[in-house]
C-alpha cells in the first residue's frame, strides 16, 4: 500500500517505479521548483527555470524526462542519447548522474558520462550501442560529435543546466554548436542562478514559448544562510582564516579564492599551521580532484579550497560554513559560492573577508546582485589554540599542499642536479686547498685560480679567454700551467707526417 507521501510525486505526473525510488531515498515531498517544473515538462512544454543550485532543480528536469524514456521502451539506436544533458563542470556531471542511477533502480534505463579527464576509448565504447541518458561537458562532447562517435540528431530532450556557468567558462559557442545539432522537434529546458543578457538571447534562441519556473528571485540566496563581512587588510587574511579555523563550530568548510595560484597558497598556509585542508582548481588532475573531495566527504578533509570554476556541481550536504577569501570578480559567483551551504533547509554560514583598499567595487557589485547590504562585524576572538603542527612545515605542506602539484617531480629533479653539482664544485675547491703549501703568497695565487674560474664561467667564447690570459699575466705564477706551451717550439713531426704522406 502506498503512502501519501508516495502519492505526492506520482500526482504530478512521474512513475510509480521512479516515486518508489525517491522514498526509499528518504524523499517524501516534492519541492517547490518540482511541484512547478514536472507538470510543465510532462505536458511537452520548453522550460525556463530560475533557481539556486540546491533548490532539487536537477530532479526538477530528470523526473520527467525518465518517466517520458521509460513509456519509450528499452530499443536504443546506435550512438545516439534520447536525452543530452550538459552541464559545466565533470563534478556537477557526475553528480546528475549519481542523482539518475539512484531514481531509476529497477529499470531499463541506462547513462552515459562523456567529459574531460577520462579515457575517450572507454566513452566511445559506451556510446556505441546507444543509451537513454547522456550526461556531458560541451568541449568532449564536441570532439566525440566532430569524430563521429556520437549522433545528437536522434535526441529527443536538450537540457542545459547551470547555464551562467557555461557562459563564465567560455562554452556558450559550443552549446549553440550542439543545439544545432540535436533533433529539431526536440523538448529544451535551461536553467539557470542567474539570467544575464547573454543567457536571455540563448534562452530566445533556443526555447519555443518556454514557462518560466523562478523559485526564488534572481540573485537572492537562501534565507537559511547567514551573511556576515569582515574588514581584513589583505595583508593579515592568513592570520584571520587561521584563527576563525579554531572554533570547532566551523566543522565543514570550503574556502574560495579568485585564482589557481591564491587557492595552492591558502592551502599550503592552512597545511603549514595543522589543519587538514585540500584544494581543487584547473591545474589538479581530475584524480587529484576526485580524491579531495573523497576526503571532504569522509570528513577526513575538513577544509577544502576551490576556485569558481572547479567548485560548481559540489554537492556535498553538511558543509557549515563558505568562507570567502577572496571576493569574485562576477558578483553573480557570490550566490553560487554560498549555495554551498544552507542546503535542504540546514543552517548555513557565509563568511566574507574585505579588504576595502582593493575590494569596494566588487563588494558594491555583490550587494546589487543579492539585493542587500552585507553586515559589517568585527573580526571575533581567537576561539582557542591552533591545531598542532606538522613534524616540519616542509612536511607538511607536501603532504597536504604540493602531492597533486604537476611540476612537483620535475623541480625535486632540479634541486638534485643544483646539490650535485655544488658538492662537487666544493670537493675541486678543498682538494686544490689541501695539495697547496700553506703560506701567503700561495694563497694569494689560489685566491687568484679562484678568480680565474669564477671570470672564466661568467664569460663565453673569446672573452673568456682574453680575460684568463690576463688573469694570468698578473699572477707571480700560471694559474693554469698546463694551458702555457713555449712559444719558441717548432712543429717538425707535424711537417715530416706530411712529407711522408705526400711521399
Amino acid at each position: 500500500m502506498k503512502t501519501q507521501n508516495s502519492n505526492a510525486f506520482e500526482a504530478l505526473g512521474v512513475s510509480p517505479v521512479l516515486a518508489k525510488n525517491l522514498l526509499k531515498a528518504g524523499m517524501t515531498d516534492p519541492k517547490p521548483i518540482q511541484e512547478e517544473a514536472i507538470p510543465s515538462m510532462l505536458a511537452d512544454c520548453d522550460l525556463l527555470g530560475i533557481a539556486q543550485t540546491g533548490s532539487g532543480k536537477t530532479l526538477a528536469f530528470g523526473l520527467p524526462v525518465l518517466t517520458k524514456i521509460l513509456s519509450m521502451g528499452d530499443k536504443r539506436r546506435p550512438r545516439t542519447a534520447r536525452a543530452l544533458i550538459l552541464a559545466p563542470t565533470r563534478e556537477l556531471a557526475v553528480q546528475i548522474e549519481e542523482a539518475i542511477h539512484m531514481v531509476s533502480k529497477g529499470t531499463h534505463l541506462s547513462t552515459a558520462l562523456i567529459l574531460g579527464g577520462v579515457s575517450r576509448n572507454s566513452q566511445i565504447k559506451r556510446m556505441a550501442q546507444g543509451v537513454d541518458v547522456l550526461i556531458a561537458t560541451p568541449g568532449r562532447l564536441m570532439d566525440l560529435v566532430h569524430e563521429k562517435s556520437v549522433d545528437l540528431s536522434k535526441t529527443d530532450f536538450l537540457i542545459l543546466d547551470e547555464a551562467d556557468r557555461m557562459l563564465d567558462m567560455g562554452f556558450i559557442k559550443d552549446v549553440r554548436q550542439i543545439a544545432k545539432l540535436v533533433a529539431k522537434d526536440r523538448q529544451t529546458a535551461l536553467f539557470s542562478a542567474t539570467m544575464p543578457n547573454e543567457i536571455e538571447k540563448l534562452a530566445e534562441t533556443l526555447l519555443r514559448d518556454p514557462v518560466h519556473v523562478e523559485v526564488a528571485k534572481q540573485g537572492t540566496t537562501a534565507a537559511e544562510i547567514n551573511q556576515v563581512l569582515h574588514k581584513v587588510d589583505r595583508r593579515d587574511k592568513k592570520d584571520v582564516l587561521n584563527k576563525l579555523l579554531t572554533n570547532p563550530a566551523l566543522s565543514s568548510v570550503i574556502v574560495f579564492t579568485r585564482t589557481k595560484h591564491g587557492a595552492d597558497a591558502v592551502t599550503r598556509n592552512l597545511a603549514k599551521t595543522g589543519y587538514s585542508v585540500a584544494a581543487i582548481h584547473g591545474n589538479k588532475s581530475q584524480n587529484a580532484r576526485q580524491k579531495a573531495l573523497k576526503g571532504f566527504r569522509d570528513g577526513t578533509v575538513r577544509v577544502l579550497v576551490a576556485t569558481d570554476i572547479a567548485a560548481r556541481g559540489i554537492d556535498v550536504p553538511g558543509i557549515s560554513h563558505v568562507i570567502n577569501y577572496e571576493l569574485p570578480d562576477e558578483a553573480e559567483s557570490y550566490v553560487h559560492r554560498i549555495g554551498r551551504t544552507g542546503r535542504n533547509g540546514a543552517h548555513g554560514e557565509a563568511i566574507t573577508l574585505y579588504d576595502e583598499s582593493i575590494e569596494s567595487a566588487r563588494l558594491k557589485a555583490v550587494e546589487r546582485v543579492i539585493r542587500m547590504k552585507l553586515p559589517r562585524e568585527d573580526v571575533p576572538p581567537q576561539f582557542g589554540p591552533l591545531p598542532e603542527k606538522p613534524h616540519s612545515d616542509r612536511e607538511g605542506s607536501e603532504q597536504q599542499a604540493g602531492d597533486d602539484s604537476h611540476n612537483s617531480g620535475r623541480e625535486k629533479n632540479k634541486a638534485h642536479r643544483r646539490k650535485r653539482v655544488f658538492s662537487k664544485a666544493t670537493d675541486r675547491k678543498q682538494g686544490s686547498r689541501k695539495d697547496a703549501p700553506h703560506n701567503a703568497s700561495h694563497s694569494e695565487n689560489a685566491t687568484k685560480e679562484d678568480g680565474y674560474r669564477v671570470s672564466n664561467k661568467s664569460r663565453k667564447g673569446n672573452g673568456s679567454r682574453r680575460n684568463s690570459e690576463k688573469l694570468d699575466a698578473r699572477s707571480d705564477k700560471p694559474a693554469n700551467p698546463k694551458r702555457k706551451k713555449p712559444n719558441n717550439r717548432k712543429k717538425p713531426v707535424r711537417l715530416r707526417k706530411s712529407v711522408r704522406r705526400a711521399a
